[in-house]
């Protein structure tokens, strides 16, 4: 589980992501892309083009925790798209991935 503490940092990667990847490739994206450590402890936001689903990386000091959201309506908002990363607070983290609470109609079938 992510504990989303006062002092917790969250690093958004600006570029989009093939969803597909496993935990293990999206950790080699941090060290080599990002340019940081993926078992330090922060928290890696990854997007896909479209923008309805999002994945948060973080080690929690026994495993590589690996969070999928996907919507079935809308999409999350994120700063404009450019190269590099964004830093973000875990308050600015939870804001951007809140959703509306208008229910959603759930879907019909399922895989």
């Amino acid at each position: 589980m992510i504990a989303l503490r006062s002092d917790l940092k969250v690093v958004l990667a600006t570029q989009p992501v093939d969803f597909r990847k496993s935990v293990h490739t999206l950790s080699a994206l941090v060290s080599e892309a990002l340019r940081a450590n993926p078992y330090c402890g922060d928290v890696f936001v990854f997007r896909s083009k479209r923008m309805d689903r999002v994945k948060l990386l973080a080690w929690d000091g026994s495993g590589m925790v690996l969070v999928t959201k996907w919507l079935h309506q809308g999409h999350f908002t994120w700063p404009p798209i450019r190269d590099g990363v964004v830093h973000l607070s875990a308050t600015q983290l939870a804001m951007r991935t809140r959703v509306s609470p208008k229910p959603v109609k759930q879907p019909a079938v399922v895989g």
